[in-house]
């Protein structure tokens, strides 16, 4: 029985280091640290160097879980039905939604953008999410809407041109959004 005990309390052990490790390094990217270190990961988790590598053999490991709570935020604005019954409108919806869920993933989007060209695991991720994005634009858009608006709208709604309305061209949130939204009524009309 105390066997049982002691392997049941290493597993919690493992298991709560497992999520302080995944946790902190979400932590240090939203701070805006794009490429953090297992040593500066170790150090925020208050757990060593060792331990890190023990749970996680690779930074790929770590980002796939990082992704999957980073999927989870997404989910919830996906899983949301949209409040219009015109397509047209639902896409306008989409803006806002995307503004939402970028502005949440904006830290973590930088710095998978940032170390994509080192793991095959980031950049099938975001070819994922481009994969996903564009389904869901295609999905609600009116089914009249010819080839070159689609694919402009593609672009509009996508994540790149998102952060440089924010950080390129300064735009505060509501602004940004209010440029795409201007911009998909027009194209829509």
């Amino acid at each position: 029985m105390s066997q049982k005990r002691s392997a049941d309390g290493r597993r919690r052990r493992g298991e709560d280091n497992r999520a302080r490790i995944v946790a902190a390094m979400l932590e240090i990217i939203q701070e805006g640290e794009v490429s953090p270190s297992a040593e500066q990961v170790a150090e925020r988790a208050d757990v060593g160097l060792r331990t890190v590598f023990r749970h996680f053999s690779d930074m790929d490991s770590l980002y796939s879980e990082m992704s999957e709570a980073i999927e989870q935020m997404m989910q919830a604005a996906v899983d949301r039905p949209f409040k219009s019954a015109d397509p047209r409108e639902r896409v306008v919806e989409l803006v806002a939604r995307r503004a939402a869920v970028f502005e949440k993933i904006a830290p973590f989007k930088r710095a998978s953008d940032a170390l994509r060209h080192r793991s095959r695991f980031l950049e099938a991720g975001s070819e994922r999410l481009v994969a996903a994005l564009r389904m869901i634009l295609v999905r609600e858009l009116p089914p009249q809407v010819d080839p070159l608006t689609v694919e402009t709208l593609d672009l509009l709604l996508s994540w790149e041109s998102w952060a440089r309305l924010r950080r390129e061209q300064g735009l505060s949130p509501a602004r940004a959004r209010q440029v795409l939204e201007a911009s998909v009524r027009r194209l829509l009309a």
